[in-house]
């Protein structure tokens, strides 16, 4: 399972695909003005989020 924690504060929180139970991945979307937002994305295609936030900041992932 994906374990996001926080650099900041070191709470951590696991992640999975609520379809098929796999652990999500780090990702980085590109916006059309070329902003990056990291995400976690389901591996098998069913969707992917904004990545978990602490303390103000993005979570990283361990995975």
């Amino acid at each position: 399972m994906a374990l996001y924690t926080c650099p900041q504060c070191g709470m951590s929180v696991n992640t999975s695909c609520g379809s098929c139970e796999a652990p999500l991945v780090d990702a980085v979307l590109v916006l059309d003005g070329g902003n990056e937002v990291r995400i976690s994305e389901c591996p098998n295609g069913h969707g992917k989020i904004k990545s978990p936030l602490c303390c103000g900041s993005d979570m990283a992932c361990a995975v």
